[in-house]
């Protein structure tokens, strides 16, 4: 109690705090487009449903994560070499991610732009699997987005309650933020593509961040807003020319 009164009373923890919470939140943003996307597909009884589990699985997992931190620093150790190129386990878990978040989202691009009516995941008959099938692989994206998470967390402070609030408090926001955002994807054909291409953005981020070849986030979420601006133009504009050709 004495040691969680002291920090409380240190400046430093709450702009620790504060810095980190607005990292988990935009760290965040990249799981919850993934989630959002593969909800949609579900009938809409199961989507809240499906977020939530997501989500809270998100929770459940940087939490116990966090628990580990020891083993979560061990993860960067290097394990092997291959050409000079040193690999540990976060860089073969950031390209198997990255490897699936690829295929995830050119599958679905192409489902989208040439869908095959004899291999549809909606189909009645195949509802539980749909289901079932959605959950596991946000589980397994949710074990990548996780891990990027805590390293990031574990980097900036070394405080463990500063870094559970931050997690906390970003996965609150996810919650209150999923079902807005799937439901913008959900009216907005064109949003999907979008979000699709955002997806296959951050898989090619987290396989090139597995070899080497770090990107600033800032780079990533700067062209990310701008094409999510240009898109609200784009919306703006159809919806002008709906309304004057009423008229």
């Amino acid at each position: 109690m004495d040691q969680f009164l002291m920090l409380a009373a240190d400046p430093t923890v709450w702009i620790a705090l504060a810095t980190l919470i607005v990292m988990e939140v935009v760290l965040g943003i990249d799981n919850l487009v993934f989630i959002s996307i593969l909800t949609n597909k579900l009938p809409e009884s199961q989507r809240s449903k499906a977020r939530k589990v997501g989500i809270g699985f998100a929770l459940v997992t940087r939490l116990a994560l966090l628990g580990t931190i020891s083993f979560i620093v061990g993860l960067t150790a290097p394990v092997f070499t291959i050409l000079d190129e040193v690999f540990s386990w976060r860089d073969m878990v950031l390209i198997a991610g990255g490897l699936f978040l690829v295929w995830k989202a050119t599958h679905e691009i192409h489902n989208n732009v040439d869908p095959d009516e004899e291999d549809d995941t909606l189909d009645k008959t195949k509802v539980g699997m749909a289901f079932g099938t959605v959950i596991v692989q946000i589980l397994v994206l949710d074990l990548v987005f996780s891990l990027d998470s805590i390293i990031t967390a574990v980097g900036m402070t070394d405080h463990l309650p500063v870094m559970m609030i931050a997690v906390i408090v970003a996965v609150l926001a996810m919650l209150l933020a999923a079902d807005p955002l799937s439901e913008l994807i959900h009216r907005n054909p064109t949003v999907v593509m979008l979000a699709l291409g955002f997806l296959l953005l951050i898989g090619t981020t987290l396989i090139a961040d597995g070899f080497g070849f770090h990107v600033p986030k800032g780079y990533i979420y700067a062209a990310m807003a701008f094409s999510g601006f240009v898109e609200v133009l784009n919306t703006l504009s159809r919806r002008r020319k709906k309304t004057t050709a009423r008229g």
